[in-house]
């Protein structure tokens, strides 16, 4: 029989004996634990989980034996299916290095998604995406924002996206639709949160003689470039590096930043944890 492959992810209070109850379960069902993260969150009192598992059972079968263990211990949970690979609809404007890092990395399977289409305020990408063999969505602004907005919401319903990442997209979201799509959208973020926020934050940057550069990428949230942080990583600069100079060192680290969100939150691995995540493994 082959080995069904499950993620098992939860939060919980924080208590003694919460993986002396879920062990054995996963045990009796025929399970084989590959491997097990665990964080105690003392700010917050919480326990969170991730649980890879080998299983001869079926996901609802063993969702079923889950279930009321989770119910005796309060567990916020969730079982994942590895064989299903999380849809990804990717938004982006002018600028394509993030998003031809994420295709690349898709196409040689270095990241666990099925991309399910781009959108664009441009046209820019065009080619390229349906080069790809990717569905390509030109949503201009001419019809105002939240024309534009509805359109985009449309296709991500359509689509059935579980995600929806914005690789450069330089458009700031409504609140109502960033609400909206609040822990499923991830957008990365030219520079090292919580400095230089908004437009041209490698100028801003450049413009008060920084030393480190960065990216950040992080949920989107109504409050803009606020929403938890999932990755971030830098570079070192000197005096004598030029604004310009700042972005082109900059756009490898975004999409390294980038990718490495993406593949976490395709791995179940990035739980919520208030303004801030826990990301495991």
């Amino acid at each position: 029989m082959t080995d069904h492959r499950f993620v098992l992810t939860f939060r919980a209070p924080d208590r003694p004996g919460i993986l002396a109850a879920i062990a054995p379960l996963l045990a009796e069902q025929g399970c084989d634990i590959r491997e097990a993260e665990v964080y105690g969150d003392a700010d917050t009192a919480t326990f969170f989980s991730r649980i890879a598992i080998a299983s001869p059972v079926v996901l609802d079968t063993l969702g079923t034996a889950i279930a009321p263990v989770a119910t005796e211990l309060g567990l916020d949970w969730g079982l994942h299916d590895l064989a299903k690979r999380m849809r990804v609809l990717i938004a982006v404007s002018k600028f394509g290095h993030c998003l031809v890092d994420l295709i690349h990395k898709t196409e040689i399977g270095q990241l666990p998604i099925d991309i399910v289409g781009v959108v664009s305020n441009h046209e820019a990408m065009q080619q390229t995406v349906e080069w790809h063999g990717l569905p390509f969505h030109y949503l201009p602004m001419t019809g105002g924002k939240a024309a534009q907005e509805a359109t985009f919401a449309g296709l991500i319903d359509e689509a059935d996206a579980d995600l929806t990442v914005l690789a450069r997209y330089m458009q700031i979201l409504s609140d109502d639709f960033s609400a909206g799509l609040q822990g499923r959208c991830i957008n990365i973020h030219h520079s090292f949160l919580p400095s230089f926020k908004g437009a041209k934050p490698y100028h801003q940057a450049h413009a008060r003689g920084v030393k480190i550069i960065g990216a950040t990428a992080h949920y989107v949230t109504p409050d803009l470039d606020e929403g938890p942080i999932i990755e971030q990583d830098v570079r070192r600069v000197t005096h004598a590096v030029t604004a310009d100079e700042m972005v082109a060192i900059g756009r490898e680290v975004e999409a390294s930043v980038l990718s490495r969100a993406v593949r976490w939150h395709a791995e179940h691995r990035v739980f919520m944890n208030g303004n801030k995540t826990v990301v495991l493994g």
